[in-house]
Order: structure tokens, then sequence, then C-alpha cells
């Protein structure tokens, strides 16, 4: 910690990852805070204890340990993906290490955070000690992206058991029962991959085809691959695509659809056993759902098939219940946000976590987190300059030259590269690259036109 404790105070709402990374950025610009966590302790949705995780008993990272750690926190581990147990520890073990834990008060629920008239925010909260509202110069949303199940609505009813992968433990629900996993994503594929060894029969419905990324390439983890030295766009992409056919064959042999879209350009699917259990008939794939009559489910191409459970692997909603839209600049799926973290009016509230990125890491959220610490740690002179360059310049393109699917899931989705450089250079700004430098010289991130939406 600095050895100046700035006086204004500022709340973390969450203490998974994202809030861990802003508690710590705090604590080493010496500004206080008090976080404010749901649960009885820190570490989020990897906690599989907490009753608003969606963890599984079969979870492990799909991203390799070392592209994902806290840069000055490495695990204590020697597995490449590890499981949420040790992920779980691992949160525990950082933010003691740091001596977070004790700046959280476990057990206790935001309500609403609202603007005081005043300026600064009050934030309502329910906890062990009953409810209260107090007042703070800045607020940080951490409380995560992947809380609110995506719930489609589906034509008819169905009468056997549906429920989302937020539900999902273990496959031992899904014991001698005719299942249809509804969507293909990461878990939708984890738990396919689970249900074959417990379920009567395995569908999965799909409308869009995938990329499937192995684990490993070359004996090492895919991601570790080609570290520091991005490629262009096309380029990665065309080697890519390559690579992944020499690996893992085409997809659309075991019956999914060809991708209408390049790699990259929305989340790649990383496990291939799921196409080796296609191979080996324990898993179907049938199109999209049309309706439902009964236990029978009838799929848009005129086939139908008979289940007992609906599995819905259908991804998650942005969700920040406790504060008005309008504050955070909401628009259209997701708000709108400079960087992903600042609203454009400047009045104390940020956002940490609120991106996607393959490759991004927890060190590319305590990057966030930093940067927010150096605009609360600035001069006057570069808070103002900084301002100025985000309500009249255009933003900096995020997306590193890749054209992302539209989908709502894809509305804060950026690439890694791209991010964290305009990340750095935005912290350059508003820190100083020298002695007396000013905002305007640091340079806030290079203007793009293309990429106002």
């Amino acid at each position: 910690m600095t050895d100046t404790q700035i006086t204004a105070r500022c709340a973390i709402i969450g203490a998974g990852p994202s809030g861990l990374a802003a508690a710590r950025a705090l604590q080493r610009a010496g500004i206080a805070f008090t976080g404010f966590e749901a649960s009885t302790g820190v570490g989020g949705l990897w906690d599989i204890d907490n009753p608003r995780s969606t963890m599984y008993e079969s979870a492990h990272l799909i991203s390799s340990r070392t592209t994902t750690q806290f840069a000055e926190y490495p695990m204590q581990t020697d597995a490449d993906y590890p499981s949420h147990r040790e992920l779980i520890d691992y949160f525990r073990g950082y933010a003691d290490r740091f001596g977070l834990t004790a700046h959280f008060r476990f057990e206790t629920k935001v309500t609403a955070v609202t603007a005081a008239a005043g300026g600064g925010w009050d934030v309502a909260s329910s906890g062990p000690a009953g409810e209260s509202t107090e007042h703070f110069d800045t607020v940080i949303l951490a409380n995560g992206t992947l809380a609110e199940p995506q719930v489609p609505a589906f034509r008819g009813e169905f009468t056997g058991e549906i429920f989302h992968t937020s539900q999902y433990k273990n496959a031992r629900q899904l014991d001698g029962k005719r299942v249809l996993i509804v969507g293909a994503g990461n878990s939708g594929c984890d738990i396919a991959v689970d249900a074959v060894h417990h379920a009567a029969s395995v569908d999965m419905s799909v409308r869009r085809g995938y990329y499937f990324v192995p684990r490993y390439l070359f004996g090492k983890p895919s991601d570790t691959l080609n570290q520091g030295r991005p490629l262009p766009a096309r380029i990665k992409q065309f080697v890519d695509t390559r690579v992944l056919r020499a690996f893992t064959g085409d997809p659309v042999r075991f019956g999914f659809p060809k991708p209408d879209y390049r790699i990259y350009e929305s989340h790649p699917i990383v496990n291939t056993l799921v196409l080796n259990h296609l191979g080996q008939g324990d898993l179907g794939i049938r199109g999209d759902v049309d309706r439902f009559d009964g236990t029978t489910v009838h799929f848009r191409d005129g086939s139908s098939g008979e289940y007992d459970t609906v599995l819905l692997a259908t991804g998650y909603t942005l969700d920040y219940p406790f504060v008005d839209r309008a504050a955070l600049n909401w628009t259209g799926a997701s708000p709108r946000l400079y960087l992903n973290v600042f609203p454009p009016a400047f009045d104390g509230l940020y956002v940490m976590g609120m991106i996607e990125a393959s490759g991004i890491g927890w060190q590319g959220r305590y990057e966030q987190a930093d940067l927010i610490a150096a605009y609360l740690t600035a001069t006057p002179a570069a808070q103002t300059e900084f301002r100025r360059a985000v309500r009249e310049d255009a933003w900096p393109d995020l997306t590193g030259g890749y054209r992302y699917l539209g989908l709502a899931r894809m509305s804060y989705y950026v690439n890694k590269d791209a991010y964290r450089a305009a990340v750095r250079r935005a912290v350059t700004a508003l820190r100083g690259s020298a002695p007396g430098a000013s905002a305007r010289r640091g340079s806030i991130p290079s203007p793009s036109r293309k990429a106002r939406r």
C-alpha cells in the first residue's frame, strides 16, 4: 500500500476475480474501499457452494493457467487447466496474501445504488447486521457477467424436465434420461461430455456452426502459442483455420452446420472430446428447436425426438439490477462504456469485468482496475483531459481487426491485444510518461471513427 491514504471512499460490489482485482489495484494506489459480497467468501462463481454460482463439478479453466493467472500471484499447481476446486483456493490465497479479505463484508447483498443529490452514490445493502445505506464517492460494479441465465421462449409446452445449465451441478442429475442440450457453447459441450456417461441418450440442438480448438497443440496448451507476437487478424484466421483442420478435422462431418463466420469472430469451443463422442455415436446433433409438444421436441428441419430432460445451454445476460440503466449508458444488449469501464457521465460509477476476449485472463482484468485507480489518482488536469477525450474524440477500435458476430453476448467482446494496448495507453496518459508530461502528450488511446457504435 502507498504511504498516503486517499480520503475518497470507494465501494466494490462483488468479490470474484474482478472484485479482487479492483480491491488490489485500489489498495496499491492508497484508495480506501469497502467491498460487498453476497456469498460467504471470495471467489464469485468459482465457489461452487455460493448460492449464485453457476459452477459444476467437472468444470476446469478453458484458458491455460499461465495466460489466466494474476501476474504477481502465480498459481501453485502444475495443472495446465486447473479445476474449480483449485481455483477457489487460488482466489482465497490471493485475497489473504494481500490482505483483501478483511475489506469485504460477506453475506451482504447490495440492493440499490443510487446517485446522491450532492454527488457520489448511496449504496443500500442487506446483511447479517440488517439493512443499511451508506454514502460513497465512487462505486465499482464487479458482480460478474455470468450469473443471470438467458432463458429463451419456445412455442408449445414441454412436459418433461427443463432447466438451465446454471442449475446443473453434476451428471448424476441426468442418470438414465433422454437428454436434449439446447446450445453448444463451452458449458454445453462440457456437460454433453459428462452426460454421455450417465444419460440414456444425449442430443445437442444447434443453430450455427462452431470452431473447435484442442487444449493442446504441439504438446503445449494451445493458447500459449504465438504469445506476445500477435498476427494480423486475417493472417491468424487463415493460419489457425488450417491448423485446426489438420488437428480436429471438419466438424461438419459430425453433423454441425458449417460456420457462417470466420474463426475468432465468436468465442471458439475449447473442447474436442465432443467430436470424439460424436464419432463414437454417443451424441447426436439436431437442428434448431421449433416447438415443444409434451415430451416431443420438433426441430426446424422437420424432424422430432422424444426427451425426458431439456437442458438450456443458452448462456447468460448482463445484469446490474441495483443500478438504473441510464447511469450505465445502457445501449442495446449492454452498457456502452469507454474501454468497457467508464460511463461517459464520469460521475463516480465504474464497471469491472465487462469484457469477454480469448486470452484476456485475470491479469487483463487487473489492468482494467489499475486504469480506474490511475484515473482516481490522476491530477485534476489529467482527469479533465481524459474526460474531454472520451466525450469528444472517437473511441479506440478494440476489435483488433476481427468482425465479431452481432449477437447480444458479443456486444462487449474485445480483442485482448487491442484492448490491453488501449488500456496501457490510457494509464500512461493519466499518470504521465515523464515528469511534467501533459495528459494530451501522454495520448488518450488513438481515435478511430469506425469504433463509434
